[in-house]
């Protein structure tokens, strides 16, 4: 069943009206008609099944037939830092991270990161990713929008992780499965996890060390050398599957 995000200030006590974009899409490009089901959520982890009453200018209006159980979010907040990688990866990696879970996803700006934005562009590309998690939190099922920030410098985005209870980097010289096994068991449901994941060229070894120093632990997703739009997956995709099986 479709899935639509609805502004809080829009909810009323039996009916809900939708306004915006989403109006369109619902209308034109879905061909929903009168009398269809669609689940619309708070962003706050309310979800409610309505079912559309009628269409009034630019805006939905939706009767409420009942609140649904949301139980669509990780039992931690996982945080993916993606360095900035070349081309429209950043717009797959984006997507992907938001049907894996991911509660926030903050690009920087690494030492190999071959991409420069400048703050204009920066703030466009922002906006973009936003809309696309925002349509892939929808498509999963998410109980919220996860946040795209603002680029950061790579300081910056460890300044960041510095409020998380875990910090992993995974790094290409790193060796030892056992390590990595240990450091992840140890995660609790309910702790926060940041990931650091570097750009095409991977970290410089003094960023290691850096992030290191800020108390990230470096581990080793395999024998494989991945590429950057697989290695946040890979990572996301591992805790996923751990954290739920210990909730399960």
């Amino acid at each position: 069943m479709q899935q639509f995000f609805a502004e809080p200030s829009w909810i009323e006590e039996n009916r809900i009206l939708m306004r915006g974009a989403d109006v369109n899409h619902m209308k034109n490009v879905l061909r929903m008609k009168p009398g269809e089901d669609v689940r619309i959520n708070d962003g706050a982890g309310k979800t409610y099944l309505c079912c559309i009453s009628a269409y009034e200018e630019q805006t939905a209006v939706l009767d409420i037939l009942k609140e649904l159980d949301s139980d669509t979010e990780l039992p931690s907040r996982i945080v993916l830092f993606q360095g900035l990688p070349k081309g429209d990866k950043m717009e797959w990696i984006v997507q992907k991270a938001v049907e894996l879970g991911a509660y926030s996803v903050v690009p920087f700006a690494a030492r190999r990161s071959v991409v420069k934005l400048d703050e204009k562009k920066a703030a466009k590309k922002q906006a973009r990713w936003q809309a696309i998690a925002k349509g892939a939190a929808e498509q999963s099922g998410r109980g919220i929008v996860p946040e795209i920030q603002s680029v950061q410098t790579f300081g910056e985005a460890l300044k960041t992780a510095e409020e998380l209870d875990v910090i992993l980097i995974p790094y290409e010289l790193e060796e030892g499965m056992k390590e990595t096994t240990r450091v992840i068991e140890n995660i609790e449901p309910g702790q926060s996890v940041g990931i650091f994941i570097g750009p095409e060229g991977g970290f410089e070894e003094e960023e290691v060390e850096l992030a290191k120093a800020a108390g990230a632990y470096p581990v080793t997703l395999g024998k494989r050398i991945l590429r950057t739009e697989t290695a946040g997956l890979t990572a996301l995709s591992i805790l996923m599957y751990y954290l739920e099986s210990r909730t399960a």
